[in-house]
């Protein structure tokens, strides 16, 4: 995989979505190439077009297909709804080979979002590790980050978890968390991606009783950018 971050392409499938859009905006702002993925190619093109305008075209973003954009970046983000979390991903396994996914799913189950309740898999970091084979890296990453702060280019008051199948992808996906302006923890193991996703839960939870948005988790008692990783 490139080092040069002008050379790296990342494709975000479902990326016409809020938490989507958002990271392709931080992402396509500090030198990558993004391609945003839809079942609808006309709302992908669309979302390109809307984030070329924000950025006043200084920017490589393309709409396309969910299978194109799989197929054609370095590294794949998937930022859909658990609804349509194994379809998606069943669609582009294929193009998925070789590759590292950083799956930003949690497994909501509306109405009950304030209610953990994780997929019989453990987490849908680890549904998606059973669905695409020992051949694709997974990691679980940007569940507990607010939207609305993302494309504001304002400062987010929440760190990123990282978890994953492997120290390498870990470590791969943090360089895209800093790239984002956020601040990343190696978390550990996919395992540990329950523990992730479920706390989004508790923060929607959190956010509703008091009337908030920008409810977020911080590690604290670490010097910031110490950077070791768990075994």
């Amino acid at each position: 995989m490139p080092d040069d971050k002008l050379l790296l392409t990342i494709g975000i499938l479902g990326g016409t979505g809020k938490e989507g859009k958002g990271l392709a905006y931080r992402w396509a702002k500090a030198g990558y190439r993004i391609l945003i993925g839809s079942r609808t190619p006309e709302k992908a093109k669309a979302t390109a077009i809307e984030l070329l305008e924000l950025l006043d075209s200084k920017a490589f973003i393309e709409g396309t297909t969910n299978l194109k954009a799989a197929q054609a970046a370095d590294i794949v983000i998937l930022t859909v709804p658990y609804a349509a979390h194994r379809q998606t991903l069943e669609s582009v396994k294929d193009a998925l080979q070789g590759k590292i996914l950083v799956d930003v799913t949690v497994p909501l189950a509306p109405p009950k979002v304030t209610k953990v309740q994780m997929p019989p898999a453990g987490s849908a970091a680890q549904e998606a590790q059973q669905i695409l084979g020992q051949a694709v890296e997974v990691t679980s990453a940007f569940q507990n980050i607010s939207y609305d702060h993302l494309l504001r280019d304002e400062p987010v008051e929440c760190d990123v978890l990282v978890t994953g199948t492997s120290k390498s992808a870990r470590a791969e996906t943090l360089k895209l968390v800093a790239a984002a302006g956020l601040t990343g923890w190696d978390a550990g193991p996919i395992e540990n991606s329950a523990v992730v996703e479920g706390m989004t839960s508790i923060l929607i939870g959190v956010n509703r009783a008091f009337s908030s948005r920008e409810a977020g988790i911080k590690i604290t008692g670490i010097a910031r950018g110490e950077g070791k990783t768990p075994e």
